[in-house]
């Protein structure tokens, strides 16, 4: 069972990520004032300034930061400052380059990006040791410092880390996990090619290979350590810190990265997580949005479900205020008039309390000079600025909604092991991709609210019985700890919706010898005969489920029912296997498995979720076009309604029950237009 998270904000409030170091101190007062003129009331520093406190090795000095923060002293403005471990300075890595990460050839990253550290030299944790208890010591305790964010974006920029450092800290890893080489050899299938180890320094991190291909095993324990060098670093930084911080302040870190167990991290090592949302990416200039088929800017709702299952009540780090870009990569357009509007009320209605914007002035040198902010180079008031005001005035009009939980229908079952192998296996990773994003655009064009929930350590049934059902798409490495949690919530009445390929796999990656889906089988109450991809020379495949032809995707296990209380509820119509089961439904206590042998499309979703009572639960309160995406929060006895229009054109919606508009605080029912990009939030009166 997880514990509830440390900290939540009380208020709905708005900050910005201010960089004093950036500007002349001639500017800063004029900047708090215009900021809390606007609504924007937090400001995040500090996170990338590790030489304005050391600026040669052992020698502190605190006077910039202090006199900047005696001028926000002078305000009501609140800080949260960054630990500045994401940059580490150019005496640091010229004196010490053992602390730079490497290529996997080997090759050094140097200095002049970010991020160009590994986690694991006793040289670089130690100097960031020593700089996080400076900033601690001397800034924890200043009044207008309310929270830390460690480190910036854990992960980002590289998730792979191949430093002599590393392979070290890897082996010792592998020793901690295996004990001894024969144990290793065994999980590694280490047999298969002759890449048996005899001693531990022949073990390394990954190195090249012919094709860059890889052994799979291996590389599933290299990721798995690599989250946990990232999570030790991080829980450095935190103990660091708790000696310092005031009662009431909080720890935090932002952005949601691959390679980490965010949820493990935010459990041992964070008070609150917060989360950096920039949907302007669907519409950079390498992207085909008026093409897509998934659904651009509104993709960022899956994200920030993802952030939700890591902490229900978050915050937003970095939220999109103007065209996203580098000087090397990721050119992307303005955003348009409302969307600003749109994306943090796309945040506030996924759970997100606090949203901070990036940034408040475009920086005028360096990298990211085409990361816009809320002001342009030439500083002058402008829409954006305006805007802000209007969604001040939003989020004051609907604090109420402040803790409020997200309603969903259902929820996506996912863990680590399975979403780190469909990294390293192609063949796991086709499903995967093609799977989830269905399923999520089915949640959204049919207005049926879906959570993630994952399946951790310490996951208990009564965590996933909140849900009616539970899809899992592609449980491809199944554990009996994980098969006892599903077999517990069946049990008690859910409905679990298994696809394709469950059940190959044990833990380690290594395929099972008993039929799929392995020991899940007495819970499917089904055995897979056979199995195939849908081929380039193949026609697309079809089942038929009661007289409704549905696609059952791009991969086709071939199902065959083996339990008493098992039936077949679809066959396959086309192809080698036309006739032979593709979804079977088994009862079991209370509840039921529905395993399906295909990955998941947006229509076959919605028939699984018309079969299964789901389908868009607020349809009484609410009739709206694809275009715009429900969401319903709860508080207190009360539900909030979020409705949100995607696209650039006017949608009309039915509120078919009575409601409160929460921006004029007039009733409302009926038609209701909302322009293009506009939100609206409404109290369901009851």
């Amino acid at each position: 069972m997880r514990k509830k998270q440390n900290y939540q904000w009380e208020k709905m409030t708005l900050g910005t990520c201010y960089y004093p170091e950036h500007w002349d101190k001639s500017l800063w007062r004029e900047d708090l004032q215009r900021m809390l003129a606007c609504g924007i009331t937090t400001i995040r520093i500090g996170e990338f300034a590790w030489s304005k406190v050391e600026p040669r090795e052992g020698e502190f000095t605190y006077e910039f930061f202090d006199s900047f923060l005696d001028v926000v002293k002078e305000t009501p403005m609140k800080v949260i400052f960054g630990t500045p471990t994401a940059t580490p300075p150019a005496w640091l890595t010229n004196k010490y380059p053992e602390v730079l990460n490497c290529r996997m050839d080997g090759v050094k990253f140097r200095h002049g990006m970010r991020r160009h550290y590994n986690y694991n030299s006793p040289v670089y944790r130690e100097l960031c040791g020593r700089i996080v208890d400076k900033f601690g010591e001397h800034y924890a305790k200043h009044p207008n410092v309310i929270g830390w964010q460690i480190d910036n974006e854990i992960n980002c920029e590289v998730d792979e880390f191949y430093s002599d450092s590393d392979t070290a800290a890897f082996r010792k890893f592998l020793q901690g996990k295996y004990g001894n080489l024969e144990t290793l050899n065994s999980a590694w299938g280490a047999v298969f090619w002759n890449q048996e180890y005899t001693d531990w320094e022949e073990v390394y991190v990954p190195r090249p290979t012919i094709h860059n291909s890889t052994n799979p095993h291996q590389m599933l324990d290299y990721i798995r350590f690599v989250s946990e060098s990232a999570i030790s670093f991080c829980h450095m930084q935190s103990g660091i810190l708790k000696k310092y911080i005031k009662e009431g302040d909080f720890i935090t870190t932002n952005g949601m990265f691959r390679n980490l167990d965010n949820h493990k991290m935010t459990d041992e090592a964070l008070d609150v997580y917060t989360y950096d949302s920039y949907p302007n990416f669907a519409y950079c200039l390498s992207e085909d949005p008026k093409h897509a088929k998934h659904l651009n800017d509104r993709r960022w709702s899956d994200k920030l479900a993802q952030v939700r299952s890591i902490c229900p009540h978050f915050g937003i780090m970095e939220q999109q205020s103007g065209a996203n870009g580098w000087n090397t990569r990721m050119e992307a357009p303005a955003p348009k008039p409302g969307q600003m509007m749109l994306w943090a009320m796309q945040s506030i209605a996924h759970g997100a309390d606090y949203v901070s914007f990036f940034r408040w002035r475009t920086c005028t040198m360096g990298t990211e000079i085409y990361w816009h902010g809320i002001l342009d180079y030439d500083n002058r008031d402008n829409r954006k600025l305006q805007e802000i005001g209007q969604i001040y005035k939003r989020v004051q009009a609907i604090g109420d909604t402040v803790g409020a939980d997200y309603k969903a229908a259902f929820a996506v079952v996912q863990d680590y092991s399975n979403i780190w192998d469909s990294q390293v296996d192609v063949w796991h990773q086709r499903l995967t991709w093609a799977s989830e994003e269905e399923i999520f655009t089915a949640s959204q064009l049919q207005h049926t609210p879906m959570d993630y929930v994952y399946l951790l350590e310490g996951t208990e049934a009564c965590e996933l019985a909140k849900y009616p059902v539970l899809i899992y798409p592609h449980g491809i490495l199944m554990s009996e700890k994980k098969a006892a949690v599903l077999k517990e919530y069946v049990e008690q009445g859910g409905c679990l919706i298994l696809g394709a390929r469950t059940g190959m796999k044990d833990e380690n990656g290594k395929c099972t010898m008993t039929p799929m889906p392995g020991i899940l089988a007495q819970l499917t109450g089904s055995d897979v005969k056979e199995f195939t991809f849908v081929g380039p020379a193949d026609d697309a495949v079809s089942m038929d489920w009661d007289g409704n032809q549905l696609e059952t995707g791009i991969f086709s296990d071939i199902l065959e029912p083996v339990g008493e209380n098992a039936k077949v509820l679809a066959r396959y119509k086309s192809d080698y296997y036309e006739g032979r089961p593709s979804l079977i439904e088994n009862t079991f206590g209370k509840g039921k498995v529905l395993h399906f042998g295909g990955t998941f499309t947006r229509e076959n979703v919605k028939a699984f979720m018309a079969y299964t009572g789901i389908l868009n639960p607020w349809k009484e309160v609410v009739e709206a076009s694809e275009g715009c995406e429900i969401s319903v929060k709860e508080k207190n006895g009360e539900t909030y309604l979020f409705v949100l229009n995607y696209l650039a054109k006017e949608q009309e919606i039915c509120l078919k029950a009575p409601c409160e508009d929460m921006d004029t605080k007039e009733s409302a029912q009926g038609n209701v237009a909302l322009a293009a990009y506009e939100t609206k939030v409404y109290r369901v009166l009851k």
